[in-house]
């Protein structure tokens, strides 16, 4: 079965330093998580789908994107999402 491209993790390294695990986004809305210091998938497990949808920059793909990397890990959004 081939793997879906959208949810394979996108590794940023600074300085040599792994920083992200999240999926292959839209710049806007990787810009938007960055801006706002979500750069592990793993935060994502403590908010809820409508936190993220607030930032500028995220759409209902890039959510969907996360949404399946997530599952990928057994993890999921907060409640209340």
């Amino acid at each position: 079965m081939p793997k879906n491209k959208n949810i394979e993790p996108n590794h940023v390294k600074i300085d040599g330093e792994q920083i992200s695990e999240l999926p292959k986004l839209s710049s806007p809305a990787r810009r938007a998580l960055a801006n706002a210091g979500y750069l592990r998938l793993e935060q994502f497990s403590k908010l809820t789908e409508a936190e993220i949808l607030k930032l500028h920059g995220m759409g209902p793909n890039a959510l969907e994107q996360i949404r399946q990397a997530l599952a990928a890990k057994g993890q999921s959004f907060a409640d209340g999402s």
